[in-house]
């Protein structure tokens, strides 16, 4: 097949695809793209196949803060079908119930064919949530309120976006659930973002839940953990000294696997994106240098100090105190306690620093004693001077009047 065989086949592609558009019809709770191809004061006209227009509210595009409508020609929107134009003529379109303009049977619409509705919480009540949707009082359960709970949100004067679940009594017995779309948000992120996830990969997310072993972090729809052993070089002991819920944070997927129920886990770490304290240790930390540290794990041969995040050094129990040997280092230390170490061996490569705690006692102990030695000397010289006669043969020895 040649070049413009090539071309010819796209071209009757196209145009088979352009007439199958033209050709479908249609009808209420369709969701459907289309591009805007001119905006009114109160209407604007969207183009959505062929030669079909269709009207939506310009109120949906309303910001609630400035009042601007932020719908410009050319945008593309997605909406769904709630007139198909057989009885009136015009295919309508609605983005979410409640903004803008309201059409007669507005709720029973966006019941009908699953659209948003937009609503304001106005309260806490027994069981869930009070929302205002235009003239009409509605329930959340406080299931239904979020995917997952959020310590110390109140949800209350928000302007938020529901799915309603029940509708009776002409809309009086009215429920709505904003999980449903928060759901239905995440699994079509999901898709999107295990295409971008292998091990290795660096990613951002945000922080959703803290917990003793670790924190949650969402991708985009998906879950991953990072464990608390992986927030950083430092010991952490509680993920909530370093992080917080709805910080966003960059993390390396370090492992993904699939569980027995076929379910895939991801395991993230801040650690392995930071840089490695120990590259620079041997510059930071050279034989000799003495620094101030904190115990951080205590062992039967010696205990481990903390001299900088990510970079711990071993004191052996040897080398804790002078003239005396001890059976634990709990006789001289405790956890926290801060102490002054001398290093006296370094070994990056294996991570290991060699520290002692007596270096300091000993050179004040040899300084004391070189001190005392030197105070000896000048006294024994002194003494030697006081004695300037000599011995009783010297005297004699020495010729008269001298």
């Amino acid at each position: 097949m040649t070049d413009s065989d090539d071309d010819f086949a796209a071209l009757l592609a196209a145009s088979e695809a352009t007439s199958a558009t033209r050709g479908r019809r249609l009808s209420a709770g369709d969701v459907v793209r289309g591009r805007v191809i001119s905006v009114g004061t109160t209407t604007a006209f969207v183009a959505v196949g062929g030669k079909a227009e269709a009207a939506i509210d310009v109120g949906e595009f309303r910001d609630p803060s400035t009042g601007e409508i932020t719908l410009r020609e050319g945008d593309e929107i997605e909406a769904t079908v709630v007139d198909d134009g057989s009885g009136t003529g015009s295919i309508v379109l609605k983005r979410v119930a409640g903004r803008g303009g309201h059409l007669p049977g507005e709720l029973e619409q966006a019941f009908a064919n699953r659209i948003p509705v937009e609503g304001v919480v106005t309260g806490e009540i027994k069981g869930g949530y009070e929302v205002q949707i235009g003239g009409v009082r509605a329930f959340c359960p406080g299931s239904q309120i979020d995917r997952r709970r959020v310590e110390g949100r109140t949800y209350t004067g928000e302007r938020l976006q529901f799915r309603i679940t029940k509708l009776e009594a002409g809309g009086r017995n009215l429920v709505v659930s904003r999980r449903q779309l928060l759901d239905e948000e995440a699994q079509a992120q999901a898709a999107a973002t295990w295409d971008r996830l292998h091990e290795g990969a660096a990613v951002t997310g945000t922080v959703t839940t803290l917990r003793d072993f670790g924190a949650f972090v969402d991708l985009g729809g998906v879950e991953g953990l990072i464990h608390v052993s992986e927030i950083g070089h430092a010991r952490v002991t509680n993920p909530a000294d370093v992080l917080q819920v709805g910080q966003q944070v960059e993390v390396q997927v370090v492992k993904i696997e699939t569980d027995a129920k076929g379910d895939r886990r991801i395991g993230l770490s801040l650690r392995a994106l930071a840089p490695d304290p120990w590259a620079t240790a041997r510059e930071r930390f050279p034989v000799g240098t003495t620094v101030c540290g904190r115990v951080r794990r205590l062992e039967q041969f010696g205990a481990f100090v903390e001299l900088s995040p990510g970079v711990d050094g071993l004191v052996h129990v040897s080398r804790m105190v002078l003239d005396r040997r001890i059976a634990h280092p709990r006789q001289v230390v405790s956890i926290d306690d801060e102490v002054q170490v001398t290093v006296v061996e370094i070994d990056p490569a294996k991570r290991r620093i060699g520290l002692s705690m007596v270096e300091g006692a000993r050179a004040a102990k040899e300084a004391a004693e070189r001190e005392e030695r030197r105070d000896t000397e000048a006294h024994l010289a002194t003494q030697e001077d006081r004695s300037g006669f000599g011995t009783l043969g010297d005297l004699l020895k020495r010729p008269p009047g001298r």
